[in-house]
C-alpha cells in the first residue's frame, strides 16, 4: 500500500483520537460549568471547581493537536471549514478563553466571586453548544462548489447543528455530573447524583433522535448505513450504545460504585463518536470531499508524523501521570492557589 494511500488514514485516526480525546477530558470540565447554575451556595461551587482544578488546562492539549494535525494533513479541509464554520468557532474559542479566565480569577476574587461563576458557567455553556453545532454543521455537510465553500456566513445554521449543540451541552453536564460521583462525598455527591438521573434520560433520548435523523440528511449516509448489507456490519456499534444506555441507568440508579457511571458515559460518548465518522467515512469534509482529495503531499505528512511519534506518547504519558497523581476523593474543604 502506498504512503498516498495509507497516510492520510493514519492522520484521520490521529486527528479523531485527538478530538474524541479532548471531547472526553475537557468535556466533563465544561460540564461542571453547565452543572455551576445548581450549586447550593459558593463553597459548594468552590468544591465542585476544585475536582477539576489541577488537571483541567492540560485537555486542551487535546485540541490543539487535532486543529495543528488538520492544518498539517488536510490543509483543504482546515481551510473549508474555518471558513464555513468561522462564527461557531470563534464563539467557541472566546468562551474557552473566557471559561479559563473566569476558572482562574474566582479562585482569588472576594467580592467579584459570584461575578467570575457566572463566567465559569456561561463560558462553559457556550463553548459546549459551540462545539455541538460545530459537530453537527460538519456531519450534515457543506455547499461547495468546486472545492469551494458556498454557503455564507451562516450556511452551518440549521435545525440539525442546534439539535446536536444542544445535545452535546447536556451530554457535557452527564459527564460532569458522574464526574462529580466519581470525585466527591456527602452532600456534593448527593446533589450529582439527583441531577444525573435525568441527565441520563435526555441524553439517551438526544442520542436517539441525532442516530435516527442522521441516515436522512443525505443519501450518502442512507447508503452507508444500508445499502448491500452494510447494516449488520455497522449494527454492532448501535447495539452497543444501546446495551451501554442501559447498564448505565443501572449505575446511576444504585449506589456505592462510585467510577462506574463515569465510566460509562465515556463509553457512550465514544460509541456515539464512532457511530458518526462511520456514518461520514471516507469525506472530512462531507458530502464531497475524501481524506485524499483533502491531504497534502505524503512527504509533508511524513515528516510531521514523525514529530507525532514522540509528541503523542508524551502527552499520553503526563495526562496518565496527571490523574494518576490526583486520582481520590476531593474534600469539601481542599483548596487550590
Amino acid at each position: 500500500m502506498s504512503p498516498e494511500t495509507w497516510l492520510p488514514v493514519a492522520w484521520f485516526a490521529v486527528i479523531g483520537f485527538g478530538v474524541l480525546m479532548y471531547v472526553l477530558l475537557d468535556g466533563f470540565v465544561l460540564g461542571l460549568g453547565i452543572l455551576a447554575p445548581f450549586a447550593e451556595d459558593e463553597h459548594q461551587l468552590d468544591h465542585m471547581m476544585n475536582t477539576a482544578a489541577p488537571i483541567w488546562d492540560g485537555n486542551e492539549t487535546w485540541l490543539v493537536l487535532g486543529g495543528a494535525g488538520l492544518l498539517a494533513a488536510f490543509p483543504k479541509a482546515y481551510a473549508l471549514v474555518l471558513s464555513a464554520l468561522y462564527l461557531p468557532v470563534l464563539l467557541m474559542l472566546i468562551a474557552l478563553v473566557f471559561r479559563g479566565v473566569a476558572f482562574e480569577f474566582r479562585f482569588k476574587a472576594v467580592r467579584a466571586k459570584p461575578f467570575w461563576g457566572a463566567a465559569f458557567a456561561l463560558g462553559s455553556m457556550l463553548a459546549a453548544f459551540a462545539q455541538g453545532v460545530i459537530l453537527g454543521a460538519l456531519v450534515e455537510g457543506m455547499p461547495l462548489q468546486e472545492g469551494k465553500y458556498v454557503g455564507g456566513a451562516f450556511g452551518w445554521f440549521s435545525p440539525f447543528s442546534m439539535l446536536t449543540g444542544v445535545a452535546v451541552l447536556f451530554g457535557y453536564a452527564l459527564l460532569g455530573a458522574t464526574w462529580l460521583v466519581l470525585k466527591t462525598e456527602g452532600r456534593m455527591q448527593l446533589v450529582a447524583r439527583t441531577l444525573t438521573r435525568p441527565l441520563v434520560l435526555v441524553v439517551v433520548a438526544f442520542m436517539g433522535l441525532v442516530s435516527t435523523w442522521l441516515p436522512f440528511l443525505d443519501s450518502r449516509l442512507m447508503a452507508r448505513w444500508f445499502d448491500g448489507g452494510n447494516f449488520w456490519w455497522l449494527a454492532p456499534v448501535p447495539l452497543l450504545a444501546l446495551a451501554n444506555a442501559f447498564a448505565l441507568w443501572r449505575a446511576v440508579m444504585r449506589e456505592g460504585r462510585d467510577a462506574t457511571p463515569f465510566l460509562l458515559t465515556l463509553c457512550f460518548f465514544a460509541l456515539g463518536f464512532a457511530g458518526l465518522v462511520l456514518g461520514i467515512w471516507p469525506y472530512i469534509v462531507p458530502p464531497s470531499l475524501t481524506i485524499w482529495e483533502a491531504s497534502s503531499p505524503p512527504s509533508s505528512q511524513g515528516f510531521v508524523m514523525v514529530g507525532l511519534v514522540v509528541l503523542l506518547p508524551a502527552i499520553l504519558g503526563y495526562t496518565a501521570w496527571s490523574y494518576r497523581v490526583f486520582k481520590g476523593k476531593i474534600a469539601a474543604d481542599a483548596g487550590y492557589h
